[in-house]
């Protein structure tokens, strides 16, 4: 079994990196992919323990980003994640570089978040949510200081009042564009595939239009499989793979106790079970696509 899409508390989970790479050994998984939110922190301090516990541990990161064109006549684009693969070796140095400026957008961001939230009279300071946040600070650790200070029931309100990108202390980060993100995981030997679809709200025409302006910028792959993808999902999604020619990628998105319907290797009830031979196919449609690339 494998899991090619989990997150640490160096980013938004909260499983300790060498914890993770124990829990996964104690699964019985054969191969992990960390892929934290714009860091390789989580990735890094999981390497000896991986190598102590003989799981392939493969790096891995999932990129915020924006669309370059926005939807409708008001308002700001969703995000889109991309999720970077790199299979045989991680990632160039100016690449690692490239993601801490990614980090300082995420700082700037914060302090304005923290002022907008004072101004709506909750005594929230940035220290509190660092205390969620080991490596990086977000959203969801606002969410859970806002929840601990009895300013909202649960988490999901947290972001429905406060944090979402149209509520009410909403502050817009610097984001890469989707071309620019895709770019630099390619330049740094990486795979990009979209992520969770489901969340995109597209389907049919819709979506297909979609990934094919993302394969204009460099898209390879799409992850078919995830926790949030029901069967219709992961049957559509495998169909686009086919027709645009895409890798076919899947993982869990496990993060630890922020989300604890998410088991570790299996989804939502079972829904992502995945064997090494899918790893395996990842491997074979990259190598083809590098040699496809390399002929043209």
């Amino acid at each position: 079994m494998i899991d090619l899409h989990t997150h640490t508390d160096r980013s938004d989970g909260t499983t300790d990196p060498g914890l993770l790479v124990r829990q996964a050994h104690d699964a019985r998984i054969e191969a992990l992919a960390i892929a934290d939110h714009d860091t390789l922190a989580g990735y890094d301090a999981a390497v000896p323990f991986a190598d102590a516990d003989g799981v392939e541990l493969i790096c891995a990161v999932e990129l915020s980003t924006r669309p370059t064109q926005r939807e409708g006549s008001s308002g700001r684009a969703p995000s889109v994640h991309i999720l970077g693969y790199w299979l045989s070796a991680p990632p160039t140095s100016s690449f690692r570089q490239w993601l801490e400026t990614q980090q300082e957008s995420r700082r700037r961001r914060n302090l304005k978040l923290v002022a907008k939230l004072r101004q709506l009279g909750l005594d929230v300071q940035l220290e509190e949510a660092e205390v969620y946040g080991r490596n990086q600070v977000a959203r969801p650790h606002f969410a859970r200081v806002l929840l601990e200070k009895g300013y909202v029931s649960d988490l999901q309100e947290a972001f429905d009042v406060y944090l979402a990108d149209d509520a009410q202390a909403a502050v817009e980060r610097e984001e890469p564009s989707v071309p620019e993100a895709i770019q630099r995981i390619r330049e740094a030997g990486g795979i990009a595939s979209l992520a969770h679809p489901v969340r995109l709200k597209k389907r049919g025409a819709d979506l297909e239009d979609f990934v094919a302006s993302l394969m204009d910028a460099g898209l390879q792959g799409i992850e078919v499989f995830h926790s949030e993808h029901g069967p219709a999902d992961c049957a559509e999604y495998a169909g686009t793979a086919r027709r645009f020619g895409l890798i076919e990628t899947g993982g869990s998105d496990y993060h630890g106790d922020a989300k604890p319907a998410v088991q570790l290797g299996y989804g939502i009830d079972g829904n992502v079970a995945l064997g090494y031979e899918f790893l395996e196919q990842m491997r074979e449609q990259a190598f083809n696509q590098s040699a496809s690339g390399a002929k043209q």
